[in-house]
């Protein structure tokens, strides 16, 4: 071996270095192998005892009714009563036609029926007329035959003349005719008036019947609210000619509310009616829980109900996943403490544990809305016609 080349060091052992990396990288393997094993059972478990016990949607909207309001009689407007983001209460008045036209027709059928009575009043009184004529008829009748009767005797025994006994056979005959005219005058009186008293008689319910309708439209020339809640929507100004049916404004009660979650139709398999949701809302983030339940399942998807169909029957198909609208009912008091807006969109979660349950509702439907602010005209109409009625059967102030 020369100098030079033991000057130079000697170069390390690669072998060495080789039979150190093998346990680290076994090591960093075990590592990353045990983090994809916890991972997975992780997932496992969050599947297994969360995930797969409920279905979540994104596709959610808050529900209400929106109450149209219109009018039930023609007119023009004169006062309009609430405006957009005002609160209403049931039978609150949202807007006054002019009465003036209504006023008329009221005093019109007033009069009609005021009139029908003292008609009737008469042929009630001409019936009892033709009573009593009939009576006097029967009593000149029963003389007529009396002198007949005696005199008879004494055209045998030839003390009277024949002429004087033929003049009381013609006044018989003609008191038999009176007769039967005031019978027949007395029947006719009568058909008029038979079988009812002046209030039942069928003249004067026509005119009540055109009087009731008469002030139930003066009634409704003032629009009332049929349910509390918040006013959108309104259109109606001052002076504008209104029509029946034509919308004004709308009434939206906020009180009862419910969200509509369109669910993938894979999604569906296991929602039932009466299962509880968990619901959260842009307008309060996550810091605001809605609880509710699932109330009923739609009918069909969106697209069916539709205004254009998709007509999936054509050479270019292309599946699209169908979603159906599962209604779930909020809680009122939830609903008081932080209060929502129809059309909100919402996050919903139902849980499916309990999957037992029916998926279309059986047994009789229940009311979705009802209102009583209607309910006293019909009985007010009455008491006003029976007010008219009274004051125009006479002085006993009965009918007979």
């Amino acid at each position: 071996m020369s100098a030079t080349e033991s000057a130079l060091p000697e170069a390390p052992n690669d072998s060495g270095l080789a039979a150190k990396d093998p346990p680290k990288r076994r090591r960093a393997l075990l590592i990353v192998t045990a983090v994809f094993v916890l991972a997975a059972l992780a997932w496992f478990l969050l599947w297994t005892f969360v995930f797969s016990l409920r279905e979540s949607t994104d596709n959610a909207y808050v529900g209400g009714n929106l109450v149209g309001i219109s009018a039930q009689v023609p007119g023009t407007v004169i006062a309009v009563l609430a405006d957009d983001t005002q609160h209403v209460d049931a039978g609150q008045p949202l807007v006054k036609l002019d009465p003036t036209d209504a006023d008329v027709r009221l005093r019109q059928a007033r009069s009609a029926l005021a009139l029908a009575v003292r008609q009737v009043r008469g042929q009630t009184d001409t019936a009892i007329s033709a009573d009593a004529a009939v009576a006097a008829r029967r009593i000149e009748l029963s003389k007529a035959e009396a002198d007949l009767k005696r005199h008879l005797p004494l055209v045998a025994a030839q003390a009277e003349s024949p002429e004087v006994v033929q003049h009381l056979r013609d006044a018989v005959a003609a008191a038999q005719a009176a007769l039967d005219a005031a019978q027949a005058q007395a029947q006719a009186a009568h058909a008029a008036i038979a079988g009812t008293d002046i209030a039942d008689n069928p003249a004067v319910q026509q005119a009540r019947a055109n009087f009731r309708a008469a002030w139930i439209a003066a009634q409704r020339n003032t629009i009332v609210a049929p349910v509390s809640g918040y006013v959108a929507q309104r259109s109606v100004q001052l002076g504008n000619s209104v029509a029946p049916g034509q919308p004004l404004m709308s009434v939206v009660p906020l009180h009862h509310l419910w969200v509509d979650a369109n669910f993938k139709e894979n999604q569906l398999r296991h929602i039932c009616i009466g299962q509880p949701a968990t619901l959260t809302t842009d307008l309060y983030g996550d810091k605001v829980t809605y609880h509710g339940k699932v109330i009923g399942l739609g009918a069909g998807t969106g697209s069916v109900f539709s205004l254009l169909p998709a007509q999936n029957a054509t050479g270019n198909w292309i599946k699209v996943v169908q979603r159906v609208p599962v209604r779930i009912a909020l809680n009122d008091k939830e609903l008081d403490r932080h209060p929502l807006r129809v059309g909100l969109s919402a996050d919903v979660t139902v849980d499916i544990r309990d999957d037992h349950g029916q998926t279309l509702a059986s047994g009789p439907a229940q009311p979705a809305a009802v209102t009583s602010v209607y309910d006293g005209i019909a009985s007010q109409a009455d008491a006003e016609a029976d007010k008219v009625i009274r004051a125009n059967l006479g002085a006993t102030g009965q009918s007979r």
